[in-house]
């Protein structure tokens, strides 16, 4: 019995301890590296994309999903050394890139050289889905690094995994609240609290 009671108290305190910090549980996280989603390959080069707003939030770094629509800075990171002396260069593309009439290009960086190894552009971008794609001159179209943006678009997956890991700690503490209240154990303890 007491055995039981020890796991039972184990389990809640380890649930305490989830629901008190959430960062442990969160599916993505703070990545480095090869793990990064805003990392893509030009070859056996690397380049880094990020997007900032900081006429909402100042130091807030985005890749894939932008909360609000406005003005954006987009900065790509040339992290090859090689690349700095290549001519890269970006588009932004209004549309999901599959159909190219239907497509609006909303910005248009020429290939330049880089030296500083930053590209980066300005751009209004409303809501809706944007492709934004990465090129060199050297490099064959079909391996150019795209990223998909969702600006000011409710994230679904996001949504239900923020919503759905505090619903099932509380529906477990409930349902072993519950066990316990219903005990044997616990009654007998309270009769002879109370005798």
């Amino acid at each position: 019995m007491m055995t039981h009671m020890r796991g039972i108290g184990a389990l809640g305190l380890l649930l305490v301890a989830v629901l008190s910090h959430p960062d442990v549980v969160e599916a993505h996280g703070a990545v480095n590296g090869e793990d990064d989603p805003c990392l893509r390959r030009i070859g056996e080069q690397v380049v880094h994309f990020n997007a900032y707003q900081p006429q909402y939030q100042l130091k807030d770094q985005y890749c894939t999903d932008i909360p609000q629509s406005g003005d954006t800075f987009l900065v790509v990171d040339l992290v090859d050394l090689a690349l700095r002396n290549e001519l890269v260069g970006m588009r932004v593309v209004k549309g999901n890139g599959s159909k190219e009439a239907d497509d609006q290009i909303v910005a248009d960086i020429r290939p330049s050289l880089h030296p500083d190894g930053i590209l980066r552009g300005e751009v209004r971008l409303d809501e809706g889905l944007y492709t934004v794609t990465i090129a060199t001159e050297t490099q064959n179209l079909m391996k150019r690094p795209q990223y998909r943006l969702r600006v000011h678009m409710t994230n679904y997956e996001q949504l239900v995994r923020t919503i759905t890991i505090p619903l099932l700690g509380v529906l477990l503490a409930a349902w072993l609240g519950y066990k316990l209240l219903r005990s044997t154990w616990l009654r007998k303890w309270w009769a002879v609290l109370r005798s």
